[in-house]
């Protein structure tokens, strides 16, 4: 017989970012990028989330969720350098207790792609002392909130952050240097394990029990293209593997409590010449690889990718908590086979003795997906931005059937 269930205490939820849903960060870095760059689209309101919450959180709840992973926005906690907004930080506890009155244990995160206005003024990260900056902020938060929290997750995804802002340009503060990216990524490398220390510490000091803190890591599955070329391009995407997956998990791994992963799709590798640009950014065209699955984004949906990352972070010997998989779809049901395909991936990891302790979808809600503006729908719940409506997708109630039962 079959075992479809999950260990005992598994995490089942949804997660948000702040910037995403929240509406009117206007003291944020992206906020005046998306005036200055002039775009097509402009977060505004997005979902009016610091307002609606709670009827948010009532909807997480009635699918069975047992966590929400949110993130808290530091520019609104700290608009200006060094000033603390009490009113905003009581906000977000207010946030975590609707989180715990109902149940679902909160998930929170401190950095999500979005800085202050004023850290950007003085160099953003590539200034050694954002380090600092950084740590005032976390130190002012945790000790707000020590006593409503257990799962901390400090950067999201800071490889992406890095290579999107930074060597590609094409997020806020738009560099294109890779001396300028391994700076940041060295200030983010030293800003989890100093904050990861320092939140330890302070629960430590207010006689509390142990925190779990992580970051959520980009996992990106990079497959060599077998068309031609196939001992260059497996070397490619090794380099590729060792620079997005692994260079930061190991300057952290010492550091953590847990590996938050977040999981979309892979790349297959192909390298067109000799170029150095060549080993980071070309990926095969679809006439070499039977690609029949996309979402609406173009990305490839490759379901068992994520046993493959998973299975290659067992060697950490930490807890892995799926911190975000999504996908946004053009037709309802496309969201739950997205979901259970991946699912039962998770389950033959977790049978093969990779410790997941968790899985939670990106993202609770339609929301501003950054430079796609607000497009791309990965929601469980869907949202009509003109009367901000929420609306339950079927494909919510069928993965509310896995968390409430916890099993497939």
């Amino acid at each position: 017989m079959i075992d479809n269930k999950f260990p005992k205490n598994f995490l089942w939820g949804a997660a948000t970012s702040s910037y995403q849903v929240e509406g009117n960060n206007s003291f944020c870095d992206w906020w005046d990028w998306e005036l200055k760059e002039k775009l097509e689209f402009h977060s505004g309101i997005a979902c009016n989330h610091y307002e609606l919450y709670k009827e948010d959180f009532n909807l997480a709840k009635e699918l069975g969720h047992n966590c929400h992973r949110f993130s808290i926005e530091w520019s609104r906690i700290e608009k200006e350098e060094g000033i603390f907004d009490e009113q905003e930080l009581n906000h977000y506890r207010d946030v975590v207790r609707a989180l715990r009155e109902r149940n679902l244990e909160p998930v929170v995160t401190l950095h999500h792609f979005t800085n202050p206005k004023w850290l950007l003024e003085k160099g953003g990260w590539e200034n050694p002392k954002a380090v600092n900056y950084f740590l005032r902020y976390v130190e002012k938060v945790v000790a707000y909130l020590t006593s409503e929290v257990t799962y901390w997750v400090t950067i999201n995804e800071p490889m992406v952050f890095v290579y999107n802002s930074y060597l590609l340009g094409i997020w806020p503060p738009q560099k294109k240097s890779f001396s300028h990216s391994m700076r940041v990524m060295k200030n983010l490398i030293k800003a989890h394990n100093k904050a990861f220390s320092l939140i330890h510490k302070i629960y430590k000091d207010k006689l509390l029990a142990k925190p779990r803190v992580g970051i959520a890591k980009n996992t990106r599955l990079f497959m060599p293209c077998t068309y031609k070329n196939y001992l260059l391009n497996k070397l490619a995407a090794r380099f590729r593997d060792n620079f997005f997956n692994r260079i930061f998990l190991d300057a952290i791994k010492n550091h953590s409590d847990f590996i938050g992963v977040n999981y979309y799709t892979r790349d297959i590798v192909i390298v067109k010449n000799l170029s150095l640009n060549a080993f980071w950014a070309n990926n095969c065209p679809d006439s070499h690889h039977n690609i029949t699955w996309r979402n609406s984004l173009g990305w490839e949906i490759y379901p068992e990718g994520i046993l493959d990352c998973l299975v290659s972070l067992k060697k950490y010997n930490l807890p892995i908590l799926i911190t975000e998989n999504g996908s946004c779809q053009e037709k309802d049901e496309n969201y739950f086979r997205f979901i259970y395909e991946h699912l039962k991936y998770v389950k033959k990891a977790i049978d093969l003795g990779v410790p997941v302790i968790g899985y939670i979808y990106w993202s609770l809600m339609d929301n501003f997906e950054w430079d796609k503006g607000f497009g791309a729908r990965f929601g469980l719940v869907e949202i009509d931005y003109t009367s901000l409506k929420r609306i339950i997708r079927k494909s919510a109630w069928d993965f509310s059937t896995i968390c409430k039962n916890n099993s497939l």
